[in-house]
């Protein structure tokens, strides 16, 4: 379907599809907890290749010791990377989040900035995890790209699969056909339906909301999506995705 459609066409599709998300996940959340900018920056740097889960359950002890940028620049990283040895590349890790907080308190006074160009000036710190801080923290739009947007915006056809696009011509495709106010509900909606309907392994395409328009939904259920099946299952699939939105991860 979406080799065929004019992107006059795709952009109305991919409205119409937003629109049903918004109705499926009426709420978003960031799924890291943090209370203040330095958390945030720093769970989200520890977010990478674990789940949101797995570093939730190492940061209120890591905070607790280190509350804020000061008191984790003067860490000892041996202290540091026994705290979050369940998380994948801790040393590494532990490294990065120690230096950060150095830059914070050497160029920064020990606050976290508010510009891309200054959080990407940071030890560990890509776009993805600016994009992040920059909705969620300070209420500037971002549209973090990670490998569930890249998954679900593939597989609905809102942006061209040929090659392997750069998760930076991901967010520039996908933002230039939406709002600024909307980008980071939009990448929120997104992670959660692909981490609780359009999985990587096994997506339910039968209860999705979406399955009568999704150009790969046919891919997985071996036939073309019928019209009605987003709707028979809509209570189960509402339910999941409620989960996933409002649960500590």
């Amino acid at each position: 379907m979406a080799a065929q459609e004019s992107k006059r066409a795709r952009v109305t599709r991919m409205h119409d599809e937003y629109d049903r998300l918004c109705a499926f996940i009426p709420v978003t959340k960031c799924q890291l907890d943090y209370t203040t900018p330095f958390e945030l920056i720093v769970a989200t740097v520890l977010s990478a290749q674990t789940t949101d889960k797995r570093v939730n359950s190492v940061t209120p002890a890591l905070f607790a010791q280190y509350p804020d940028a000061d008191a984790l620049a003067q860490a000892n990283i041996a202290d540091v990377e026994s705290i979050i040895r369940v998380l994948g590349f801790y040393r590494m890790k532990s490294k990065h989040i120690i230096e950060l907080a150095q830059a914070l308190v050497a160029r920064f006074g020990g606050e976290v900035p508010h510009t891309m160009d200054e959080l990407t000036s940071l030890p560990g710190v890509g776009r993805k995890t600016a994009n992040v801080v920059l909705g969620n923290a300070f209420g500037v739009p971002g549209f973090p790209v990670d490998t569930h947007v890249i998954r679900v915006t593939g597989r609905l056809g809102w942006r061209d699969t040929a090659g392997k696009p750069s998760p930076e011509a991901i967010e520039r495709d996908i933002t230039a056909c939406f709002p600024r106010e909307e980008w980071t509900d939009l990448s929120h909606r997104l992670i959660i339906f692909g981490r609780s309907v359009c999985t990587a392994r096994a997506p339910q395409c039968a209860w999705c909301p979406l399955n009568d328009s999704c150009p790969s939904a046919g891919d997985f259920l071996g036939a073309a999506p019928a019209t009605n099946r987003a709707h028979t299952s809509a209570k189960r699939a509402r339910a999941s995705a409620k989960r996933t939105a409002t649960r500590t991860r």
